[in-house]
């Protein structure tokens, strides 16, 4: 097969568009053809390098897969099928994985990061429980840009921070792909929305995705705003994974009782709090990561029903991943970024 992968750390340029062993299948796993891949920052950090983290190399990255299924090694799959793919893989016997909290199995890992092989190829070997079925009116681009991006914005909004109808929400970097789930999630369940951006384009869409107000993050103080747009109140949540150039700023907007999650540290991991503030104001600070394959089930039945529509900025071929990490390096879109294969 042909497939993109990096054999050392770097920028753009180490990226090879090049022939790559077909994957093997053992027991439990199908052989899916790639027809779309959607990029995500973590395509990015593993190509630069994380530290005290070992990738393998030759490395294949490549979290959000959708295509055919071309080899089954288990009954439960037929070969044919169109699917797209639960991006994080779990042992499947676990307590955590058979109590359905397999996000926080100790083995769990997203596809394209360590031990699996990602999407950026022509092929992609994942076990069966990863495999979800797509109606036929969904086309492979959309599929491949809805699976991690929504299912982590589901798991803050309505698992960590338990949002309840009625309430505000802050949205940081609306033109990201958890941004502009986070919207689509939280007005479809009742909340009034609150987006940030760096540019009045993408506030333009942030509005059109239902948001009620719009926030320039360059230009506007972004707690000041908070409070002139709700009364002084703050809001009920925010949704955080920019990380250290706005954690001040997003404790700040929070209401009392309000609940801060946070899913990414895009910007930086340092985070001071006032503990004062937090105890005085009854604050939850609260960690997300991913989401778990029953969640993205039931926020799939909303895709497949039309009321979650994932965005998408542009895509390329699969030989031009490097153009494609240049675009969402240099923070220009709004949405998701695929590549198809």
């Amino acid at each position: 097969m042909q497939a993109i992968r990096f054999h050392h750390h770097g920028g753009p340029e180490v990226l090879r568009y090049e022939a790559a062993p077909d994957p093997e299948l053992t027991a439990g796993e199908v052989l899916v053809r790639v027809r779309a891949c959607a990029l995500n920052h973590l395509d990015l950090w593993e190509r630069r390098g994380l530290e005290r983290v070992t990738i393998p190399m030759p490395h294949i990255s490549g979290s959000d897969v959708a295509g055919e299924v071309v080899a089954s090694a288990t009954p439960h799959v037929e070969v044919g099928g169109r699917v797209m793919l639960q991006p994080g893989v779990s042992c499947g016997h676990c307590e955590a994985c058979l109590s359905g909290r397999d996000n926080e199995c100790p083995r769990y890992e997203v596809l394209g990061y360590r031990n699996h092989a990602g999407g950026y190829a022509e092929l992609v070997k994942v076990p069966a429980l990863n495999v979800i079925p797509l109606p036929p009116e969904i086309d492979f681009v959309r599929a491949s840009a809805f699976p991690l991006t929504f299912l982590t914005a589901w798991h803050m909004l309505m698992t960590r921070a338990r949002l309840e109808r009625g309430e505000d929400v802050l949205v940081l970097a609306a033109g990201s792909g958890v941004g502009q789930a986070a919207i689509q999630i939280a007005v479809l369940h009742g909340a009034r929305v609150f987006a940030t951006a760096g540019s009045n384009a993408k506030l333009e869409r942030a509005l059109a995705l239902g948001a009620s107000a719009a926030i320039h993050h360059h230009e506007q103080d972004v707690a000041k705003e908070v409070a002139r747009l709700t009364g002084r109140r703050g809001v009920d949540v925010v949704v955080e994974h920019v990380g250290a150039a706005t954690w001040a700023r997003s404790v700040r907007a929070l209401a009392r009782g309000g609940r801060l999650v946070t899913c990414g540290a895009t910007t930086g991991a340092a985070g001071a709090v006032d503990l004062q503030v937090l105890f005085a104001k009854q604050l939850s600070l609260l960690g997300s990561y991913m989401g778990t394959k029953s969640e993205l089930l039931r926020v799939a039945r909303l895709f497949f029903a039309g009321q979650l529509r994932p965005v998408v900025d542009r895509t390329f071929p699969l030989a031009d991943a490097a153009a494609a990490q240049r675009r969402l390096e240099e923070s220009g879109q709004f949405g998701k970024i695929v590549l198809e294969v």
